[in-house]
């Protein structure tokens, strides 16, 4: 199994990050991806970039080298019921997609049925699409109510390579359990790298690995190839699935070709 997509990646606009875009897309075309992301963290994290950074990123171009790049934005979950996320129908507007996460800088860590709350009130915005790392031993959550909720809003479930190499350690068993109820649940996963590093977009081998072992269906990795995670952020109505429409037909007949 091998994907050719990654949804989350950061650069140097978060401070705790080193790389350019366009060391990305070199690097993304490199490694033979078909398409990358950039998620770079919302606005209450400490070295997030201004605002105005998001919705200037249509300035971007959409492929270089033959690799497509969505424009997106990891929020951050909050810790009130008024304001679930630290994102707005406006910041959202300019972008392809968003991801929720849990950063211990903005949300002190809790109990499980506050973290339960949150992450689900965060889904039900409607402004985002991936729930990110959802197995952050720091943030227990009721894991059948969290994947419940995320199947209801089609809110895919991130399976973060980073945290079963160098982030949130612990992680590996919370993962493992949240991979189980997704198949037992019928749902849906992004699997992705949370590259800090261009040298690191698109590596998930080790995500894969584990989802192969329990033998989950590739069928329900909708990050599997661009077409696949394009179609679904369609079902969003995001305007990337009409704006890469044609780059899509071009990379299905370039792979007939090559076949």
């Amino acid at each position: 199994m091998r994907q050719l997509t990654d949804t989350h990646a950061h650069t140097v606009a978060s401070t705790h990050a080193y790389s350019t875009i366009e060391e990305y897309f070199r690097a993304a075309a490199d490694k033979g991806l078909q398409l990358f992301s950039i998620t770079d963290h919302g606005p209450e994290m400490p070295d997030s970039p201004h605002p105005w950074h998001f919705g200037n990123m249509r300035v971007l171009p959409r492929v270089r080298y033959g690799v497509a790049m969505l424009r997106g934005v990891e929020a951050n979950i909050l810790p009130t019921e008024i304001r679930p996320l630290d994102v707005n129908e406006t910041l959202m507007s300019f972008m392809d997609f968003g991801i929720a996460s849990f950063h211990e800088p903005v949300f002190p860590p809790s109990d499980q049925k506050a973290h339960t709350r949150a992450m689900i009130a965060a889904m039900e915005t409607g402004l985002v699409q991936i729930l990110g790392h959802p197995g952050n031993p720091n943030f227990p959550i009721n894991i059948n109510e969290v994947v419940r909720a995320a199947r209801d809003n089609n809110v895919l479930i991130e399976i973060n390579n980073s945290s079963f190499v160098s982030s949130r350690l612990g992680s590996e068993p919370y993962c493992i359990e949240i991979l189980e109820t997704v198949q037992t649940l019928d749902w849906k996963v992004a699997v992705s790298s949370d590259s800090h590093v261009h040298y690191a977009v698109g590596d998930v081998d080790i995500a894969l690995e584990k989802i192969d072992r329990l033998g989950f269906p590739e069928d329900k990795i909708v990050t599997l190839n661009a077409r696949r995670l394009i179609e679904f952020l369609g079902e969003h109505g995001k305007p990337v699935a009409q704006d890469l429409s044609v780059w899509l037909d071009d990379l299905d007949a370039l792979e007939i070709i090559e076949l």
